[in-house]
């Protein structure tokens, strides 16, 4: 099946034009280390400081969310935006009709009609267009070539879009979830997957709350995840699974506390968010296909000859097996040879618990049998984790079977939780005030003492990399005009954010070419930084009032510092 994400063609116009501009939208993102309720940041002088509006790409896989009756039951119907969105003063504010730039699939610009949200309690609208799946889709018939789809879409529109929306049927949203998390790669923004039990259409229905609460946190918080939202409930995307096939709350996350949670107020838990840790831009991986890997659940009396005849379809290259309790299976000698041998013969094969919550760790002679036959140990993670993630590594030629295994067994993206050692010492709860711990590190930065640096972030678990001083300014802002390059550096690969904008708007890009720091523009742009579009246009203007250098000698004009500054940021 060929998938094509179209708009509706009474809301769009297409255009072939490409455009690098991006959204306005980036001030304070982070709380407190731990939680942040709204406001999303709480420092002297926030509301001075608030960007007006954000964008978000809502993605319109299909599910129920947007289903209606027909004569066989409900199907899949398009043209959401128009149906249910634009009618529901919670999703419209009755402001003019504008037009985003949005691109599709077949590298095609078009112009969506977008709406934008009533402001929040903090002053934030949110602007969203609908790109829409073509055909929509029942979530029981995506595939990984429907999850290339998907993150081709974001990628395309990475530059264009602050956050962005799926909407999917709850089926194999884990699935899909799971299977984006490591399809993606230094994430600088908020994804967030959603759906519904009921579709919209529906008098009693949890879509709206679903949708609106997924917009509300993109709209808002900088969480630089792929997530699902459900029942109020943020969940890292590869943690989450379905557990009730007809309640609201469909979703849980049993080894891991989720994300956040929106009620009266919002609140995020910071301190459980990953952050990029590399310094390389957002990157996209769509060559995974799940035709290469099986699941088998353990049974009491399963049979060798039907673990034998898994392990023997052709170009089968990894098996995740369920097994009882904390990972033991029955004690059978064929059992474990037949295993054995698919080792040998070089499939991967995971073990993970058919248990809702716990791990599978070799506490019994069973699991450890299963060990010195070569079996991986998943420890935590959920089954839809496991088999997306395995698919994810099979398809990268460059990794061997010995590399695969390994990486099986480590947190790629927070997806399990790696065994460590147990530690003896009693935590520190007394920390300073933050604005003093934040002014110590600003201070710290000007005179390029790295050794305070670390200090101050160490006594503060770090979560100050996305904070935001009496000025507007997070660290990164300061570090980005700052002629250390290692403070710079050690900065992003810490996980500080590249996309938060300061009290004036600008990014640290903005203000690392603003003052001619070449070495600290190429750093950030190496670790997926670019202009807003707010940026964009006053930095094309600031390249053509630059005066080129004229040799003296040869009479040649070459090109200033400034100049390089500006075109390597993106003017």
């Amino acid at each position: 099946m060929t998938f094509h994400l179209t708009p509706s063609p009474c809301n769009s116009t297409s255009n072939s034009s490409t455009t690098n501009s991006t959204p306005a939208y980036g001030t304070p993102q982070h709380g407190s280390p731990t939680q942040s309720s709204f406001p999303p940041y709480d420092g002297p002088g926030d509301d001075s400081h608030p960007v007006a509006e954000s964008r978000v790409l809502i993605v319109m896989t299909g599910g129920t969310i947007c289903m209606r009756m027909g004569k066989d039951g409900y199907v899949p119907a398009t043209g959401f935006l128009d149906a249910y969105l634009k009618p529901r003063p919670s999703f419209n504010d009755g402001s003019p009709t504008k037009h985003l730039p949005v691109m599709t699939n077949d590298e095609t610009e078009v112009m969506l009609e977008s709406l934008r949200t009533p402001p929040s309690k903090h002053a934030r609208r949110i602007r969203y267009a609908i790109l829409e799946f073509n055909p929509l889709l029942d979530s029981s018939s995506i595939n990984a070539k429907g999850w290339g789809e998907i993150a081709k879409s974001i990628k395309r529109n990475y530059k264009l879009f602050d956050a962005f929306v799926i909407l999917h049927g709850t089926d194999s949203l884990a699935y899909t979830s799971s299977a984006l998390s490591f399809m993606i790669s230094n994430l600088g923004k908020s994804i967030i997957l959603t759906g519904s039990q009921a579709p919209m259409a529906e008098l009693h229905n949890d879509a709206t709350d679903n949708l609106l609460g997924s917009l509300i946190i993109a709209g808002h918080y900088m969480v630089p995840e792929v997530c699902l939202f459900f029942n109020h409930k943020l969940f890292r995307g590869n943690r989450a699974t379905k557990s009730n096939a007809h309640d609201f709350r469909a979703f849980s996350s049993p080894n891991f506390n989720s994300l956040g949670k929106v009620g009266i107020s919002t609140t995020i838990n910071w301190n459980l968010v990953n952050r990029p840790s590399t310094l390389a831009p957002f990157s996209v991986q769509t060559s995974l296909s799940t035709a290469h890997v099986a699941c088998l659940r353990i049974f009491p009396g399963i049979l060798p000859e039907m673990i034998e005849g898994i392990l023997a379809l052709e170009n089968l290259k990894g098996l995740v097996l369920e097994t009882f309790g904390a990972g033991n299976m029955p004690e059978d000698e064929r059992l474990m040879a037949v295993l054995k041998k698919g080792v040998d013969n070089g499939i991967v094969i995971v073990n993970v618990t058919q248990c809702i919550t716990g791990s599978v760790s070799p506490l019994y002679a069973s699991g450890t049998a299963l060990a010195r036959a070569g079996i991986v140990f998943g420890l935590d993670m959920t089954t839809e984790a496991a088999l997306t993630k395995l698919s994810c590594l099979l398809a990268k030629p460059e990794l061997t079977v010995a590399d695969i295994r390994r990486q099986m067994s480590l947190s790629l993206r927070g997806e399990l939780t790696e065994q460590a050692a147990t530690s003896f010492s009693h935590p520190n709860s007394l920390l300073p005030p933050k604005l003093s711990r934040l002014t110590a590190l600003a201070y710290a930065i000007m005179k390029g003492d790295q050794k305070s640096i670390s200090s101050v972030l160490k006594e503060s678990n770090e979560f100050l990399l996305n904070e935001f001083d009496y000025s507007g300014n997070t660290p990164l802002h300061l570090a980005a005009t700052c002629r250390n390059i290692d403070i710079l550096r050690d900065f992003l690969s810490q996980g500080a954010s590249v996309h938060l904008r300061n009290g004036d708007g600008r990014t640290p890009l903005f203000l690392a070419a603003d003052a001619s720091i070449e070495v600290n523009v190429l750093l950030l742009r190496e670790s997926g930084a670019h202009l807003h579009a707010e940026e964009v246009e006053y930095a094309k203007l600031k390249l053509k009032t630059l005066k080129w250098d004229r040799d003296s000698k040869s009479n040649e004009f070459t090109k200033t510092t400034k100049q390089r500054c500006w075109e390597l940021a993106g003017a």
